[in-house]
């Protein structure tokens, strides 16, 4: 007799909704507190038992991780919906301005990801793969059309957005990021 092994169940929908609520309340908590949130009150917050918290995100650590990973999921899906709905240059402009909001949410939550034992290095890992094939795609793309430049290297538009933010102090940096979307995207047009 041969066992046979169970499937394994899709996640209700029910349970996929609460998922979703505790990671947006999650986002917001970790933003305006850093690691330092109850969890409690964050179930509380998301209108869920603490059982439900506990359930989806056993630890304080799983909850972080989940969070900072769903930002750079989302951010991801992005490319893919502005490639299907926007002209090639248009799709990387937009997508380049959500990459700035992705940093500062990450700048805000990063001192409690270093704080994960073991550190953030892997989890940021894995999501820069996910980041560098979307603006890798939206540059491929932008090319193929003739918007930007051949020779363009799709992560020094990611490195001058990081570098924004690396060396602003002043809280408005964001603006000045999102400025350089634009400055960026003009010096990259093609030679005439």
């Amino acid at each position: 007799m041969n066992p046979s092994t169970p499937k394994e169940r899709k996640p209700r929908a029910d349970a996929l909704r609460n998922r979703e609520r505790i990671l947006e309340e999650a986002k917001k908590a970790f933003t305006q507190a850093g690691g330092d949130i109850s969890l409690d009150e964050l179930a509380r917050q998301a209108g869920v038992g603490p059982g439900t918290l506990y359930r989806h995100f056993p630890t304080r650590e799983a909850l972080l991780e989940s969070v900072y990973q769903a930002e750079v999921e989302k951010l991801a899906a992005e490319e893919r919906r502005l490639s299907d709905s926007m002209p090639p240059r248009d799709a990387l402009r937009a997508w380049m301005l959500l990459f700035v909001d992705y940093i500062a949410t990450k700048k805000i939550i990063a001192p409690a990801l270093n704080s994960i034992v073991g550190g953030s290095a892997k989890l940021f890992e894995s999501s820069g793969t996910l980041i560098k094939n979307a603006i890798q795609s939206l540059v491929e793309r932008a090319i193929a059309s003739g918007d930007i430049r051949a020779d363009l290297d799709p992560l020094d538009l990611l490195r001058a957005l990081i570098g924004v933010s690396n060396v602003a102090s002043a809280p408005d940096w964001q603006l000045s990021a999102k400025r350089l979307v634009d400055i960026l995207l003009l010096g990259s047009r093609p030679s005439e």
